[in-house]
């Protein structure tokens, strides 16, 4: 773990991205590639970031459900899917 990692406060995302990212990665077909590509965050950035503002309680149930999920890594997953309109916001 990097020491920029272990320290990071987010401060450089607004609310509105956070709450993007939150919402894209509860999202099925949303995977962190494109999460990734969209807000220049790593999977475990995201995890970070899933920890440090939901309830402890939501966490873990989302923890749980994507853990060895197939579409939230793209390399992994066969779809193809459409992109919504939210998911090319310019930054």
């Amino acid at each position: 773990m990097s020491y920029y990692f272990k320290f990071m406060d987010f401060q450089n995302l607004s609310t509105e991205d956070i709450d993007r990212i939150i919402e894209m990665a509860w999202e099925d077909r949303t995977s962190f590639d494109t999460i990734q590509q969209q807000f220049g965050i790593s999977e475990a950035e995201v995890i970070k970031i899933m920890r440090k503002f939901m309830k402890r309680s939501s966490f873990l149930m989302w923890r749980e459900r994507v853990q060895g999920r197939k579409t939230k890594h793209t390399m992994t997953s066969p779809s193809q899917r459409f992109k919504c309109d939210r998911q090319d916001k310019p930054k």
